[in-house]
């Protein structure tokens, strides 16, 4: 079981009801990291704790299993045995809650989380909390893919003592009263329940030097420059995962992983609808009538588009594999959109041209052109 879930409400943390949608904490969670986040706050070390707090309730809440792995401890724990409402208090805890809490393990796993496993020699490790970070990109950027760096201010492992939380040098042993599991049991009755040990805290390791740089926490709040592949054909508003590269776990456990959401800067040409990139080119009335060949621009080399004759404005034409290419999925099409452009102020010669046209039956015309 994590003490830390039973003990912290990470509901409360982010400011959002129980029943959230995992969308109301993602916002939630935006809005608090950056109004805390340290470079925001350089001279407060309260927002920098803060910050943590966030990032940590944001990592178990945020992912809808960690969640439901998270609610299912706070319902059961440690009310569901032996405090109010557990045992003592009258209420049934059912064999298959105690199942599912404790991997199928039953009474026996039951047994072996509250008393350390039966001899184990570790504390229990804990997954680091994930990182959210935003990339801006370039249209050329997202259509092609590209390797770029984002900065991402937060906890990383002590660049002196690497992790361990002792200064260089120094020994590191396994706490006597613990045995190095981090918790001690507490009889209540016919179970024994887990606190955290008093002379590790936790931690299941004493340190007689403490890092001097880290305080013997193992890491420190730091920026790091985190390489990122960005995949070809990326959508603005897509979130991309690093696994890994998230806050460093506690007692050994894997580090959390890093959210990087892109937003992709608008094309002075081209639109994007799904994989097929779109694309509005002026023709002239004459082009539009008599029909015509014309140049158009592509993400690459430009292509030949022939309009035919009669083509109405607004008309679109498919330029088959020249979208976007993605990393999986079919490549999309140009969608090119004819849009016929009416002179503000034609010359006088246009203007007798038209006039002239203008004495034709327009029947006749509107054959001509049907024709």
């Amino acid at each position: 079981m994590n003490q830390d879930w039973l003990e912290k409400d990470f509901y409360a943390t982010l400011g959002v009801s129980r029943d959230a949608s995992q969308d109301d904490i993602k916002r939630a969670y935006r809005k608090l990291a950056q109004k805390l986040h340290p470079d925001a706050n350089p001279d407060d070390a309260g927002a920098e704790e803060r910050f943590k707090e966030v990032s940590e309730a944001y990592g178990v809440i945020g992912d809808e299993t960690r969640r439901k792995e998270y609610d299912e401890v706070r319902r059961l724990g440690p009310g569901g045995f032996g405090g109010p409402g557990g045992f003592t208090g009258g209420q049934r805890v059912r064999v298959e809650d105690l199942n599912d809490m404790f991997g199928g393990g039953g009474l026996g796993g039951l047994f072996d989380a509250f008393t350390g496993g039966g001899g184990r020699s570790t504390a229990a490790a804990r997954r680091g909390s994930d990182v959210g970070a935003s990339l801006h990109l370039s249209f050329d950027d997202a259509f092609h893919g590209a390797t770029t760096v984002v900065s991402v201010r937060g906890e990383a492992a002590c660049g002196r003592c690497h992790g361990t939380a002792a200064e260089p040098g120094t020994p590191v042993t396994t706490c006597p009263t613990c045995n190095g599991t981090g918790q001690v049991a507490q009889n209540q009755g016919l179970f024994a329940f887990p606190q955290t040990c008093p002379q590790c805290r936790g931690s299941g390791k004493l340190i007689e030097s403490p890092c001097t740089q880290c305080r013997g926490r193992g890491t420190e709040v730091r920026s790091r420059d985190i390489k990122v592949k960005i995949p070809a054909g990326v959508k603005d508003g897509a979130t991309i995962k690093l696994a890994g590269k998230g806050n460093p776990g506690r007692n050994g456990g894997p580090a959390g992983d890093l959210l990087v959401e892109v937003s992709v800067e608008p094309h002075p040409l081209f639109g994007r609808r799904g994989n097929n990139l779109t694309l509005t080119v002026p023709i002239t009335y004459t082009e539009a009538v008599l029909g015509t060949k014309i140049e158009v621009p592509t993400m690459d080399a430009p292509v030949t588009l022939k309009i035919p004759a009669g083509t109405d404005s607004g008309r679109t034409f498919r330029v088959r594999g020249r979208g976007v290419v993605p990393a999986r999925g079919r490549t999309g099409d140009l969608l090119v959109r004819t849009e016929v452009v009416v002179p503000k102020k034609p010359g006088r010669e246009t203007k007798r041209l038209l006039e002239e046209l203008g004495t034709h039956d327009p029947d006749d015309i509107r054959d001509h052109l049907e024709g």
